[in-house]
């Protein structure tokens, strides 16, 4: 099976690179991996994973992912989590500060930046819903701004203590509306982020807190403030005028982006180009894409540019790299439940999750990693190498090139002058 490491036309050699040294990785000025925060429980439970050939068995996924040339991963934390509904424990919110800090020291030990993502919630934070945790329902504003200020303090000094200091830290998870809304259902506290007085410096407030906690224990880590509103340039610029207006202290803004809910890469294109403004770092710490059984309730569907395959993932992948590396300012990428997996799971007594996530990238149906969690890598290198295409079998006639998916794109012969890579090797042909 050919071992595909670049990328046809404007892309040059990273993976092996990465792979052999990883003292340099913690020092790079541009990161790469996923949300890995259900790793744990697929290894607990027998998920069994191999490689891109479907044979390969895979015996630990962080060596793996270094192999990838991935270089940081994420992990989303919650307040209490056992106070979560048994759907949403379903849908893989389990993560507690005892299990964030084995799985974070995992991911620092095997050299990888770590993303920690603070919930501020014992269940899902996102757009729709931002629920104060059980302990907090009933304070003042004034109190709850203090607990968010100790809690944070907490968690990150246990994380120092236990050797799994994280390098960027996301005070708040999707918080274009607010965050700390009150009780489940309560509505009080969910208006429209721009406004003013009591809701917008209610809400600086916590941020403020956040920031604070975050600068004392760990000095050395950038903060994230995340939103997810790419699909309303007007609205991403507004928020973060508010973040300007309110002084809030942080580093980058991170963005989700999910092509089928916020539209087309030149939707992404247009929300970067708003959002490079802020003079700060970019980061998209989530994104996805289907590969098998896309949900018909998806709002964009781009099917018929990308297939819902492996292939079709894989093309989107590296659209959106070449997206990201027309500009500087974007820094990060990030896979969402890259790791999700339940083969060789039994349903009934060993699943992760109640339902398959089809936008990992691996098959639920066979183990097997995706071509598309080898391209990611690509990202760190936006530099045009003027390497031409992946050659296959010689530069002999007839030769067979692959692009970085592992597809065919020419058999015919001969082939133009231009650099190759030739059974690993660089070849120029005049």
């Amino acid at each position: 099976m050919l071992r595909i490491l670049f990328k046809a036309m404007n892309k040059s050699y990273i993976l092996l690179v990465l792979a052999s040294a990883m003292p340099l990785i913690i020092n790079a000025e541009k990161y790469v991996g996923g949300d890995i925060s259900l790793l744990t429980e697929y290894e607990d439970h027998g998920a069994i994973y191999y490689d891109t050939d479907g044979s390969t068995a895979i015996t630990d996924l962080l060596s793996f992912f270094t192999d990838c040339g991935h270089n940081a991963m994420r992990v989303r934390l919650f307040h209490t989590p056992a106070n979560a509904s048994e759907d949403e424990i379903g849908e893989g919110v389990v993560q507690d500060l005892a299990y964030v800090t084995a799985l974070g020291k995992r991911i620092k030990d095997a050299g990888f930046a770590f993303i920690l993502d603070i919930h501020y919630s014992d269940t899902w934070a996102d757009p729709a819903k931002q629920w104060t945790p059980a302990a907090w329902v009933g304070l003042s504003d004034d109190v709850l701004a203090d607990s968010v200020y100790e809690y944070t303090k907490m968690v990150l000094t246990t994380l120092v203590d236990s050797g799994a200091t994280p390098d960027f830290i996301q005070t708040g998870n999707e918080i274009s509306y607010g965050m700390l809304w009150g009780a489940e259902s309560a509505s009080s506290y969910k208006k429209y982020y721009a406004s003013t007085g009591q809701n917008l410096s209610r809400f600086a407030s916590f941020l403020t807190k956040a920031s604070a906690a975050c600068r004392e224990v760990c000095p050395d880590a950038k903060i994230i403030i995340h939103t997810e509103r790419v699909a309303n340039t007007s609205y991403l610029k507004a928020f973060y005028e508010d973040m300007d207006e309110q002084e809030i202290d942080y580093d980058i803004i991170g963005t989700s982006y999910y092509s089928y809910y916020h539209g087309a890469l030149s939707q992404l294109e247009s929300a970067l180009t708003t959002l490079e403004s802020f003079d700060k770092e970019i980061m998209v710490v989530e994104t996805g894409y289907y590969h098998a059984w896309q949900p018909s309730t998806v709002t964009y569907d781009l099917s018929s540019t990308y297939p819902i395959s492996g292939d079709g993932q894989c093309a989107f992948t590296e659209d959106l790299i070449d997206i990201l590396n027309e500009h500087e300012s974007v820094t990060g990428l990030f896979w969402w439940d890259m790791e999700a997996n339940e083969y060789g799971l039994d349903w009934y007594t060993q699943r992760v999750t109640d339902e398959w996530y089809n936008a990992s990238l691996f098959d639920n149906s066979t183990g097997a990693a995706l071509p598309a969690i080898k391209v990611l890598s690509t990202f760190l290198d936006a530099e045009d190498s003027g390497i031409s295409a992946v050659v296959a079998e010689g530069v002999s006639q007839p030769v067979r090139v692959y692009n970085l998916c592992g597809q065919l794109v020419s058999s015919s012969t001969p082939l133009p002058s231009g650099i190759y890579i030739v059974n690993g090797k660089k070849r120029v042909l005049r």
